[in-house]
């Protein structure tokens, strides 16, 4: 008697992605949602507030009823929901230019710096973690590895702002080798990269150090230097892949919290990008400005966790399996 084929939905990788997929559409859900009452759950009125005291009210009432506002909040939000497919997100009140358009040209400048902040991290937390795992394996070199954590911890606890402000002092007005503004060139991107990427980094090399620390003790590992395979392929082919998994996931939440750090340091190298963008429009009340800066923010957090789960799942299907 021949067993029943499996269903789609009885296969682990099916229901693995189905559970993150539902996770991330109700994520976004709450967030579209909660972006939407922010104009509502303001004490005031924010036209009022962002058009200043002296504005007449024909002016107020005029930018009232272009955003929708005199709406019911029922029609309101389907408004806003059918806004987002068509990539309408309403009109800056200062500046009377689309927010889909503000967006549109300061999202770059921020994606850039967090992206090469984030592969920076990793080229530099991913060797420095695995070449320390190998040489304290086995309680070996224990000063090295005192060092080592005392130095990651010390560097991974400066805030983000302490540490801008000394490279800017060190590295731009004293030795006056790197711009300490704007956005002017390649020489522009490195004091607010590293910035970004120093903690993470930290972080990420401490994590990997003690993964790989585990892995390198396992059996497959001694099977493979058994056969007296070359040091390198044993622990980059064998055990680095393995102890990834959980960097990867750790590095996912920390390229979320790096987008969202784009904020601070953005403001402190004037980088034109969104970070800049909401703290201006924080300050001139420019309201649907930061609703929308908000929303994307949120969005990116919520896509780089899934692609963290989905690059987690290919590279460990076992976890599928362990979740099923």
């Amino acid at each position: 008697m021949t067993n029943p084929t499996p269903g789609l939905l009885d296969r682990p990788t099916v229901r693995f992605a189905a559970r993150r997929l539902t996770r991330f559409a109700v994520s976004l859900w709450v967030l579209v949602t909660a972006s939407f009452l922010m104009l509502h759950l303001i004490p005031g009125d924010p036209i009022r507030a962002a058009l200043g005291m002296n504005a007449s009210q024909d002016l107020v009432n005029q930018r009232r009823q272009a955003l929708g506002l005199d709406d019911p909040l029922l029609l309101q939000y389907w408004d806003y929901l059918k806004g987002l497919f068509t990539g309408d997100l309403h009109t800056s009140l200062s500046s009377q230019l689309p927010v889909a358009q503000i967006i549109g040209e300061r999202l770059p400048a921020t994606l850039e710096l967090a992206v090469a902040a984030f592969a920076l991290a990793i080229v530099v937390a991913v060797p420095l973690g695995a070449v320390m795992g190998v040489i304290t394996r086995n309680g070996r070199a224990r000063r090295a590895e005192l060092v080592f954590t005392t130095a990651g911890v010390i560097v991974g606890a400066i805030p983000e702002f302490v540490l801008c402000v000394v490279l800017v002092w060190i590295l731009g007005v004293q030795l006056q080798w790197l711009p300490v503004a704007g956005k002017t060139g390649f020489a522009s991107f490195v004091l607010p990269v590293v910035a970004l990427a120093v903690g993470p980094a930290a972080i990420l090399s401490r994590i990997l150090r003690v993964e790989m620390v585990a892995v390198v003790g396992a059996d497959y590992v001694r099977t493979a230097r058994a056969k007296r395979l070359p040091a390198f392929a044993v622990y980059a082919k064998h055990a680095l892949p393995n102890a990834l998994t959980s960097t990867l996931t750790l590095g996912g939440l920390l390229l979320g919290t790096m987008v969202a750090g784009t904020v601070l340091v953005e403001n402190v190298f004037a980088w034109p990008g969104l970070g800049s963008t909401i703290v201006s429009s924080i300050l001139g009340k420019d309201y649907p400005v930061v609703q929308g800066v908000v929303l994307v923010y949120g969005v990116g957090v919520l896509a780089v966790n899934l692609l963290v789960d989905v690059a987690l799942a290919l590279l460990d299907p076992r976890s599928t399996i362990r979740e099923a």
